[in-house]
């Protein structure tokens, strides 16, 4: 039995080939994903050079694949805007939540929304919009409130409802009676007090409940909105994306890309132990961490919301090719060339030329500047640490001196692992992902202290958590053999 494992990526396709049977990797191949003609075409590409690996190393020609599966992220994936009430509780459930699914989280906002919020969420074209807030039997005010602004925006998106629940009818009344479908020319004209006039069947398609992501007072409830949000990709996005001629040749049905990874990285974590893992891609840094993150020691405790065991976060602004600029603009440039002793013409030369090629860029033309992208890799992997992990602050009380605990201690972690072509094609892996570990600079951050780095060197998390679906114990049997310690 040969299974064949597709990732759609924003920049290349690529295609594993497992041959169950005899429990190893037969072939992989990519090619670039074909995003402004049909993807199908950049799928030809790289299926027809997967066969002819196949064939000049196993003999076997005209291969038939007894499943396909296929994952995406193609056009940067899933855009969510989330919304709710407290920074530090329902705005962060909800964001858990969305990235946890494999959404890329574009803008996080709490309390009321304001209608030049609205006027932002409108012209960042979402994909979703998560609207979160209060307990259930709480607070509901700001909830109707941000759905009332949210029915008024145009846009081809969906809004999914997960909070307090007893705001539920009043939201659907709200929502039946605006056509959020209907376009606004002139938003600032219109001021939002428009009343539109459409179906009211059209908008029970766009409009999602699901159980609120904090019933009670600091207790997380993501998995239904995983759910909802998965379903949205699979019955909507895809064909928004022109991923519908794919899906047709495939056994099952497509998953968010960054979902199939987090799957792959938490049957291995249940094999080896606590880890962190980064895929550095031209769109996003994504990194994960499968840890219970608890406070350690008698005198510490938790400040906040508890986090997930299986935790997400993407970094929209932290990409090696889209979203380079943003990523430059959070380094020191003099202090960035002094460190990493890097020539000062050439960084500003292959910035240029980032600019110039985007995501389709020859790296292999490129010789001489690889220890400089190789740099801003290495700050990639540091700011997005840095972002993830939790902090351990020292009070004082009553009985003398503690320390609250907010996000997740890491310190602990057994493994970093790292992915995608930034970190995988490096010369020098080990010395990117050590900007991971913890350093005296680093004071109150709960950063990795002294962990093993793996390198997953074929690039193959993505059709490990597909594999994961059919043969779970054969997904980690190959992870195990393909990471390598650097």
């Amino acid at each position: 039995m040969k299974v064949l494992l597709c990732d759609v990526g924003s920049t290349y396709t690529k295609l594993t080939a497992v041959d169950i049977k005899a429990s190893k990797i037969i072939g992989i191949a990519k090619s670039y994903t074909t995003i402004e003609e049909d993807v199908t075409i950049g799928y030809n590409k790289a299926l027809k050079l997967l066969e002819e690996k196949i064939a000049g190393n196993y003999g076997i020609f005209n291969i038939k694949f007894s499943k396909k599966l296929c994952a995406s992220s193609a056009a940067g994936g899933l855009k969510i805007v989330s919304s709710g009430l407290v920074p530090d509780l329902t705005a962060k459930a909800s964001r858990l939540a969305a990235a946890s699914a494999g959404g890329k989280i574009i803008k996080t906002y709490s309390y009321e929304l304001t209608e030049s919020d609205a006027r932002a969420i409108e012209a960042s074209k979402p994909d979703i919009i998560l609207l979160s807030g209060g307990i259930d039997g709480g607070n509901k005010d700001v909830l109707l409130h941000n759905a009332t602004l949210v029915s008024k925006i145009s846009g081809n998106f969906h809004t999914i409802i997960a909070g307090n629940k007893s705001a539920k009818d009043d939201i659907s009344n709200i929502f039946e009676a605006l056509n959020k479908e209907s376009p606004i020319d002139d938003m600032e004209s219109h001021r939002f007090d428009r009343q539109f006039k459409s179906p009211k069947n059209k908008i029970a398609k766009n409009i999602v409940f699901t159980e609120n992501v904090m019933p009670e007072f600091g207790v997380l409830n993501i998995e239904p909105v995983k759910e909802v949000i998965r379903n949205i990709f699979i019955k909507n996005i895809i064909a928004a994306k022109g991923l519908n001629n794919i899906q047709k040749i495939m056994d099952m049905e497509i998953i968010p890309t960054p979902l199939a990874v987090l799957e792959a990285f938490e049957i291995l974590g249940q094999s080896i132990g606590e880890l962190m893992a980064y895929d550095l891609g031209g769109a996003t840094t994504d990194v994960y961490s499968i840890a219970d993150g608890n406070p350690k020691g008698e005198d510490c405790f938790m400040n906040g919301l508890p986090e997930p065991y299986s935790k997400r976060t993407v970094e929209g602004d932290l990409g090696m090719r889209y979203s380079m600029e943003a990523l430059l603009e959070q380094i020191n440039v003099p202090n960035f060339i002094k460190e990493y002793s890097l020539d000062e013409a050439d960084y500003y030369e292959w910035v240029n030329i980032c600019k110039e090629y985007k995501g389709n860029l020859p790296i292999a033309r490129f010789e001489k500047y690889h220890p400089i992208d190789e740099a801003i890799a290495a700050e990639a992997v540091k700011i997005s640490t840095n972002r993830h992990v939790g902090v351990k602050k020292k009070v004082m009380t009553l009985a003398g001196e503690a320390f609250l605990q907010e996000g997740k201690d890491l310190t602990g972690v057994k493994y970093l692992i790292g992915s995608g072509g930034a970190i995988v094609n490096s010369k020098n892996p080990k010395k990117i992902l050590q900007n991971a570990i913890y350093t005296p600079a680093d004071l109150e951050l709960l950063k990795p202290l002294k962990p093993k780095i793996l390198l997953d060197k074929q690039n193959c998390i993505c059709a490990m958590g597909l594999l994961s679906r059919i043969d779970s114990k054969l997904a980690v049997k190959l992870m195990k053999e393909n990471f390598k310690e650097v």
